[in-house]
C-alpha cells in the first residue's frame, strides 16, 4: 500500500469535541490509516491510501459534518513569452 500524508486547514472548530468529531469521521473512511485533528493549530493530519480514497473525499466529509477546509485559488500571470512555444 502506497501511503500519502496530507495536512488540511480546518475552520469552524470551537472545542475539543469538534476536533474529535472530525477525527472520528475521517478514520471511518475506507483507505484512511491514521487521522489526527489539532484544535489549537486548526489542522487535520491524515495518512491514507490514495488508490482507495481521494483528497476531495476529506473535504466533502469535513464539510458534510458542519466544518470547513480553507482553500485558495491563485491566478498567476506569466510574462516574458514571445511566441506560442
Amino acid at each position: 500500500m502506497e501511503k500519502k500524508k496530507i495536512s488540511l486547514p480546518v475552520t469552524g472548530m470551537t472545542c475539543a469535541n469538534c476536533s474529535l468529531t472530525i477525527e472520528r469521521n475521517l478514520r471511518r473512511l475506507e483507505g484512511v490509516e491514521e487521522a489526527a485533528v489539532n484544535l489549537a493549530t486548526e489542522k487535520a493530519a491524515v495518512t491514507y491510501d490514495p488508490s482507495v480514497v481521494k483528497e476531495t473525499d476529506f473535504l466533502a466529509l469535513i464539510r458534510d459534518i458542519g466544518y470547513d477546509v480553507a482553500t485558495a485559488k491563485a491566478d498567476m500571470p506569466v510574462t516574458g513569452m514571445t511566441c506560442a512555444n
